[in-house]
């Protein structure tokens, strides 16, 4: 029987755009492709691959990268929220916000 799965890891990810910054970080080289038009070469587990400019570049949690196709990245993959650091507050335990035990309303009576 065929089950479903989901993954529960997050990944990073960039779009290439063919830039020398995001060539030097990742550390790829370049070949013109058989069909003409350029890209880039980059590292993987699985071997030297090929992105073009459009496609993106995933980071997985073990650092590892690994291209994904535009088309293929905006069916699978959305983004999640940013959360301002400012606008994070941590509670402190202790401290009293109204609420006793027993009292869910918020009122000291």
């Amino acid at each position: 029987m065929i089950k479903v799965y989901r993954t529960t890891a997050t990944i990073k990810a960039e779009q290439f755009d063919g830039s020398n910054e995001m060539i030097e970080r990742y550390d790829m080289g370049f070949q013109l492709a058989p069909n003409g038009k350029g890209g880039a070469i980059i590292k993987t587990l699985e071997g030297d691959l090929l992105v073009h400019v459009g496609d993106w570049i995933a980071t997985g949690v073990n650092g590892e990268h690994w291209p994904i196709a535009d088309d293929v990245f905006k069916k699978t993959y959305a983004e999640l929220p940013v959360i301002p650091k400012n606008v994070i507050r941590q509670s402190n335990p202790n401290e009293s916000h109204g609420c006793q035990p027993g009292n869910e309303r918020g009122t000291d009576n």
